[in-house]
């Protein structure tokens, strides 16, 4: 599997240069539409289908329409195009007068549209193609554009987008503001990010890549697929506690003592030999109840010279995670993290109210910290709102790398990391959405930095923790918990069941 991305400028400036090489853009095409064609007729042995609605919009996109209408009726499928006005391309007029050749009917949707009373006639079909609109999509949609979309969603049958699912921004994966459902996507040439993050996954179903054409030397990616398969080093038979990192979780209000919680028995789970916790006192009764290997220290009980000392003897540190917003909070994040952005040495997880205190300060952060915002603390840091960072999520991750350096997890569907390069998490569910999850993440990186350094990447953590989420809710999304994470972050870290 190809594990590059683009940006849709970047396939279309490749297109150019492919057809300056005396290459047929018709024969583009055409290619493109006989393959999607023989590997829908390959799934419809599977499940048998024999009446296709093919829906075409404008642009060249509708070309690859009319031909797949085309090459369907030649294998003996009854096909109808859902057609609007064309537009002035060669290219499309010659795939309209094949499609015409074919004998295919031809139904208008401007027609459709405006009287209900025919939308009865989709029922008659058994597969519905969507060759609307391709990768240059830029603009909300128009009520009229909406309203097909509505109609084909609304379809029973098995459906197909061409390249992407029109009304989705190839870039950003935002719907304009709406996008056709598909069960399968066939997007040609390479990658789009797109397909990968924000609401993308809600729309693209099943992925299959038709590559088409050689790619060139002048193809840059904008960023790659994280790697799914991930194996960790095997532990020496001669190791012990001291082997395998100490981490250090700091945060725990008097009112938040959760998040430490999770965020050190994520830690133990994911295979650090030691966690410490430091928070306010009144936690810690709950935390050695729930697991007494934890071992706890007062929050208020420190000064300069005792973090000092404790930091050490530490390896990784977890800093942030129900620290508060209030006075107080305020006082131990500016003792704390002087202290920390201080120790070159320290694999330093920055997450939840440790980001807010950062938003303030703007300070730069070292190499060896990670920061781990979910799209709302990350509008905090760039003074702007979680509806801007999620309409792109990838200008608004490197942003925040641009502003205060260090290394970047933009959490959301389709995590984005950004270390020495950008990649997407293609792991992960709805199911995460939930209280505390976040807190695990912060946990297991600083577990699996404080054991493996730089002999693992923070976009293979990530990918861990997506595994661990999967693997929990194989019973089910609904209702998953964080808290309930441990097994999974065990048997992922240990290879088992991914």
């Amino acid at each position: 599997m190809q594990r590059s991305v683009y940006h849709s400028s970047e396939i279309q400036a490749w297109e150019q240069r492919w057809f300056a090489q005396q290459n047929s853009s018709l024969g583009l095409m055409q290619q493109a539409a006989w393959t999607i064609v023989q590997q829908l007729l390959s799934k419809f042995e599977q499940k048998p289908i024999r009446k296709i609605a093919v829906w075409c919009g404008q642009g060249n996109n509708a070309g690859d329409g009319y031909f797949i209408a085309g090459y369907l009726k030649q294998a003996g499928l009854h096909v109808t195009v859902l057609s609007t006005e064309r537009g002035p391309s060669a290219d499309l007029h010659q795939a309209y007068l094949f499609a015409q050749s074919q004998h295919v009917t031809f139904i208008s949707l401007e027609v459709l549209i405006a009287q209900p009373e025919l939308q009865q006639q989709l029922e008659f079909f058994e597969c519905h193609i969507d060759a609307l609109f391709g990768i240059g999509l830029n603009r909300e949609l128009d009520q009229a554009w909406q309203e097909i979309i509505h109609v084909f969603n609304a379809q029973a049958g098995l459906k197909i987008a061409v390249d992407i699912p029109s009304g989705l921004q190839a870039n950003t994966g935002q719907a304009l503001p709406c996008a056709i459902q598909a069960d399968h996507t066939f997007t040609l040439l390479g990658y789009k990010a797109g397909l990968f993050t924000g609401q993308g996954k809600e729309y693209v179903g099943q992925l299959h890549l038709l590559s088409l054409i050689p790619r060139d030397e002048k193809l840059c990616p904008i960023a790659q697929l994280a790697p799914k398969h991930i194996t960790l080093p095997q532990r020496q038979a001669f190791g012990h506690k001291g082997s395998y990192g100490h981490v250090l979780v700091v945060g725990g209000h008097a009112d938040m003592g959760g998040a430490v919680m999770m965020a050190a028995e994520a830690a133990f789970h994911a295979g650090a030999g030691k966690v410490s916790v430091v928070c306010h006192a009144k936690h810690h009764q709950a935390i050695l109840s729930r697991a007494p290997n934890i071992m706890v220290r007062d929050i208020n009980a420190f000064d300069k010279e005792d973090i000092q000392q404790l930091l050490s003897h530490i390896d990784a540190v977890c800093f942030g995670m129900g620290l508060g917003r209030d006075e107080w909070a305020a006082q131990i994040f500016q003792l704390w993290y002087e202290l920390i952005n201080q120790n070159v040495h320290l694999e330093v997880v920055l997450d939840a109210d440790g980001l807010w205190f950062l938003a303030k300060d703007k300070q730069k952060l070292n190499g060896h910290i990670y920061a781990t915002p979910h799209s709302g603390e990350a509008a905090t840091l760039l003074g702007c709102t979680a509806a801007e960072i999620e309409q792109d999520r990838i200008a608004a991750i490197h942003r925040l790398k641009e502003t205060f350096a260090g290394q970047w997890v933009l959490k959301g569907a389709g995590s984005l990391i950004l270390e020495d390069e950008l990649y997407i998490c293609t792991q992960g569910n709805a199911g995460m959405g939930t209280g505390g999850m976040g807190d695990v993440l912060a946990g297991m990186v600083a577990s699996l930095k404080a054991q493996l350094h730089e002999d693992i990447t923070l976009h293979e953590i990530v990918t861990l923790h997506a595994q661990a989420g999967d693997l929990l809710a194989q019973q089910g999304m609904r209702g998953l918990q964080a808290h309930a994470m441990g097994e999974a972050i065990y048997q992922v870290v240990n290879g088992k069941q991914r």
